[in-house]
């Protein structure tokens, strides 16, 4: 047996006993929580599927992996109180017939290993040592460190694409194929989602790069990671005749910092062919960095990816 179908059966059997069906609090669909889903490559973390109304095992479903799985359903379980609001929207979307049918797999974050995660690691490691020692002891506004750990986020692709995706595919009604898996997330959630898109072409169809942090950290001065990634995607991006790519940012709080680097990206995306057809740049004025705005506009980036 492949290595792969035997690490796919083994978490089969992990999962189920860990409580694989636990109800969640959603308005449409139903959501089934996995967990302390196991990886050999990343620390375990719980995973949250969601299913739309009339999910049939007879039929195949579209995937869309999103990244702080933990903040998209249900606000009365989160930290901030708000969430993105993905069963209703979801819901409402394939009722009106304006997306396939697809289900949403949440991937919940681990609060302090989340920037090490969702660092794009090829690009930050072709920084200089001073420049990477530079980010590595950065702060938060509230000058609370930046990063906890070293940067692993090929480590945790590598848990998406190789445990991940074959349990998802084995245990629920999908199709695998690349036209229809996607990845999404916003803010750092953005920047390893169009990350995994590069590094995994024949994986991912798309992705949705939400108020992308552009920066990796919480100022653009003396900061020479926005060029590195632009730099990376010049070489990187895959080829538009077979994926799509939603960008978007507001004006205002940290999304006012994308601005500038949102239009070098759009430059490069237009001369690496990508038209309207396969790609879309949004600006939100007045919109901040927030779940709550993040809601307000998650419609567009759904019916751009599963239309």
């Amino acid at each position: 047996m492949h290595p792969l179908n035997v690490l796919c059966a083994c978490l089969l059997a992990v999962c189920a006993v860990s409580g694989h069906a636990q109800q969640l609090n959603v308005s449409s669909g139903s959501l089934e929580r996995i967990e302390d889903f196991p990886s050999l490559f990343v620390s375990g973390r719980n995973v949250d599927v969601w299913l739309p109304d009339g999910y049939s095992r007879g039929k195949k479903y579209a995937v869309l992996y999103m990244q702080d799985g933990q903040m998209l359903f249900d606000s009365a379980s989160t930290w901030n109180r708000q969430e993105w609001c993905m069963d209703e929207t979801a819901s409402r979307l394939m009722k009106e017939g304006k997306v396939r049918d697809f289900i949403v797999v949440g991937i919940h974050n681990i609060k302090n290993l989340r920037h090490s995660e969702y660092m794009p690691q090829e690009p930050f490691e072709s920084m200089s040592r001073l420049e990477r020692d530079s980010l590595m002891v950065a702060k938060r506004p509230e000058n609370t460190p930046v990063f906890s750990d070293q940067v692993f986020s090929d480590r945790y692709l590598m848990f998406i694409v190789r445990e991940l995706k074959p349990y998802i595919d084995s245990a629920y009604s999908t199709d695998p194929g690349r036209e229809s898996t996607f990845i999404g997330g916003s803010s750092m959630g953005g920047m390893i989602s169009l990350y995994a898109l590069c590094e995994y072409p024949e994986i991912f169809g798309g992705a949705a790069c939400i108020s992308i942090h552009w920066t990796g950290i919480f100022t653009t001065s003396n900061n020479p990671f926005p060029e590195q990634y632009l730099r990376y995607l010049k070489k990187h991006l895959p080829d538009p005749a077979t994926h799509r790519i939603y960008f978007d940012h507001g004006t205002e709080g940290l999304d006012a910092m994308y601005v500038q680097y949102q239009a070098q990206a759009d430059v490069i995306m237009k001369k690496k062919g990508y038209t309207s057809a396969q790609w879309m740049t949004r600006e939100f004025p007045g919109e901040g960095h927030s779940e709550k705005a993040w809601a307000r506009r998650l419609e567009i980036p759904l019916v751009f990816l599963l239309n």
